[in-house]
């Protein structure tokens, strides 16, 4: 199940990241606690844990519309802190049971589901930090 890249390009993310731990944030541009809070706490994560790969998974729902440029119009730099993929039927969103906007997923090295998270407040962010610990701890 391929997504696109902010360029256009068809990936198998879990081939692109095959044998690395993983976290992806499924986000909405329209949600101001994924813009707020997700996107710059995956941020910081990223930074913070370089054995753990960051992403984040954009969804469009209905018939929203979302451009490249929509995307790296939220960032004050005007470029991505990390991949940023586009699910433009939120396929990806359901298959892995999300419950909303922001949702996270942390994957093992071997691509399984680890924990799986909605939200982006202090509590979320808590469980999050303490997941990521566990796993990279584990490997």
């Amino acid at each position: 199940m391929n997504l696109t890249t902010l360029n256009g390009e068809a990936q198998d993310l879990l081939q692109v990241y095959k044998n690395k731990p993983l976290l992806i944030l499924f986000y909405n541009n329209q949600c101001l606690g994924c813009t707020g809070r997700a996107i710059p706490l995956a941020y910081k994560l990223s930074k913070t844990y370089p054995k753990l790969s960051v992403v984040a998974i954009h969804n469009t729902f209905g018939n929203q519309n979302i451009s490249k440029q929509d995307i790296l119009d939220i960032f004050t730099s005007k470029k991505a802190p990390f991949p940023i993929y586009l699910d433009q039927h939120h396929k990806w969103f359901d298959f892995f049971n999300c419950e909303g906007t922001p949702h996270w997923i942390l994957l093992t090295q071997n691509a399984e589901v680890f924990r799986s998270f909605y939200g982006s407040q202090e509590n979320s962010q808590n469980r999050l930090y303490y997941a990521i610990e566990e796993l990279l701890t584990d490997n």
